[in-house]
């Protein structure tokens, strides 16, 4: 860990770590306003919007994975359901919803990808989630792509989405970063990096598919699925160094979506899930993606 006033601690009740102590909201505010969200250089948000345009083949198979999972478990058709991104960021995911005819809302800190995707048709509206759901709605399914890790209580937001937004028999989609599995560690170990992945106070708490899953299990949700994405530290292990480097790293993401277009497109989609599925179960693989189901009651 770079900035050493933070120490990792792990959660005594749902096994994830959490820096601590917690920063201070002046200085998560401060981050978000200068750096994450900053307009005077190049940043996040915009490259992660040129990225997913760029890429939209790739992100959208996950999309409709989504789509596919909660379709089959709920038996109902996706445009029958109201849709809630908390952190919806440029609205990819909720265009893609509302393309296949679901209603959608989103709420997000910055003001310019809120009025993007109010432009887009989206009802999407500027928060920075002291108020959890604005709309002052139920939904069938709300998601969290990106955001649990950075959110100083997770498990409150958590109930929060329990109490306020979320229907009897409705689903919970989250999506987070997989850190401290045996390829991160080993590929920081061959390169003798740092721990780059730890950096408060932009990710405050640090998951695992186990993790995840024993918060969600924890707050009477019943796991629908629970799958990994590809295990991009393999190419660490290779000797690809793409830590820092930017054309590496571009490398490896070309590599690694071939890698799944390639089975796709070859009638080997269902290969491709159960080895990531399989990843999951071992805490291993880039990304931890759950859809959970709230018990009733």
């Amino acid at each position: 860990m770079s900035d050493q006033k933070y120490q990792l601690k792990k959660h005594s009740n749902y096994g994830y770590l959490f820096v601590d102590p917690t920063p201070s909201q002046q200085e998560i505010e401060s981050f978000y306003k200068n750096e994450f969200y900053s307009t005077q250089r190049p940043n996040f948000n915009d490259s992660q919007l040129a990225v997913q345009q760029k890429d939209h083949e790739f992100y959208n198979f996950w999309r409709e994975f989504i789509v596919s999972v909660i379709e089959e478990n709920s038996q109902r058709k996706i445009n029958s359901f109201n849709c809630f991104d908390i952190g919806c960021g440029w609205g990819e995911t909720l265009r893609f919803l509302k393309q296949k005819g679901a209603k959608t809302f989103g709420v997000d800190p910055a003001p310019e990808a809120v009025e993007y995707c109010q432009e887009l048709g989206i009802n999407a509206l500027n928060s920075d989630f002291s108020s959890l759901n604005p709309f002052d709605k139920k939904f069938d399914f709300v998601i969290l792509q990106n955001v649990l890790e950075h959110l100083s209580s997770p498990d409150t937001v958590i109930d929060n989405i329990v109490s306020q937004a979320l229907e009897d028999d409705g689903y919970l989609i989250i999506d987070v970063p997989n850190e401290f599995n045996a390829f991160q560690q080993a590929g920081q170990q061959t390169h003798n990096l740092d721990q780059w992945w730890v950096c408060p106070p932009a990710h405050l708490n640090y998951f695992s598919a186990s993790s995840l899953e024993s918060l969600l299990t924890q707050k009477g949700f019943t796991i629908i699925d629970k799958i990994a994405s590809f295990p991009l530290e393999m190419f660490l292990l290779f000797g690809d160094k793409y830590v820092g480097d930017e054309k590496t790293g571009s490398e490896c993401h070309q590599k690694r979506m071939a890698f799944e277009r390639n089975l796709v497109n070859f009638g080997q989609k269902e290969a491709l899930l159960s080895f990531y599925r399989s990843l999951a179960e071992q805490n291993l693989g880039r990304q931890t993606l759950v859809i959970a189901k709230k018990d009733r009651a």
